[in-house]
Order: structure tokens, then sequence, then C-alpha cells
């Protein structure tokens, strides 16, 4: 059931709203991170969240749940999906982890990973596969896919 409702916020999510990662910018704008929120290079995406070019099977390097939001400046529903992304990291401080990548700075890590989308989020779980979500979530879908996939007891 709960498998079921999270592929539906999946789905729609991807309908609802999202650009073509290949899509040329339009207009450059500099969204740093605020708060909690940590950006991740290819470098780092290998040594914390996992290293694809040495594990063939998934193996998160991380010990608190994880998101991470893939985004590029120029995107209108990245822009719209940063200040809840934000929101959120504050919010669940201490019980998950959340990091950006900049998938115009980091193209061979949004390539490896097989980023087409944005913005696209990864939700890591402690243990277990990772889940994909592509397009504009609100925030009462990002706080139900938290509980149901990151915060399982």
């Amino acid at each position: 059931m709960k498998s079921s409702l999270f592929f539906t916020i999946l789905v729609s999510s991807m309908l609802f709203m999202s650009c073509n990662a290949g899509s040329q910018p339009v207009e450059e704008k500099k969204n740093p991170a605020v708060g909690p929120v940590t950006s991740l290079t290819n470098d780092s995406f290998k040594s914390q969240i996992f290293n694809y070019e040495v594990n063939k099977q998934w193996k998160y390097e991380g010990d608190k749940p994880a998101i991470i939001d893939f985004y590029a400046d120029w995107c209108n529903p990245c822009r719209q999906l940063s200040p809840i992304v934000e929101e959120i990291a504050k919010e669940y401080e201490g019980k998950i982890v959340v990091y950006k990548v900049d998938t115009q700075k980091e193209q061979l890590l949004a390539q490896s990973l097989g980023i087409t989308g944005l913005p696209t989020l990864l939700f890591i779980p402690a243990k277990g596969e990772p889940q994909i979500s592509v397009g504009l979530l609100p925030k009462e879908s990002l706080i139900r896919a938290i509980n149901e996939v990151l915060l399982i007891k």
C-alpha cells in the first residue's frame, strides 16, 4: 500500500512539472545553499553517498537517511522546489541529511546517474534501495515521502 502510494506520488510529480535536463540555460541565476543543505560534487557524492565507479550494487556510505536535490539554476520548477527543500532540511535536521547537486556544474555525476529531468529528488533510506522522483513536488507530498520512505521504523 505504502509503495503504491509513493509510486503514485512519483508518477504524478513527473507529470506535474519538470525541466528537461538537456535544455540550455536561459538565464544564469545563482541559488546558494542555505542552512543545513550541503552541496555535493562528483567526488563528494562518491565518498559520502555511493561510489558508482567501484560498486556495481547500491551501497550507501552514509548513516542517516538522505535526500538529494538535483537542480539547475535555469530551471523554474527547481527554483520553486529549492525553498521547500531548505525548509525540509531545517525541519528534519538531525533526522535526515539534505544535499543539493547543481547539474550544470556536475554534469558527469548527473550523466552517470541517468538524471534526465529536473528537478530530480533522490530519497535514500539508511538501509535499502533509493527511490527517485522527477518534477516539482508540493511540500505535503515531500513530507509524506520522507515519512514513508526515509523514516520507517
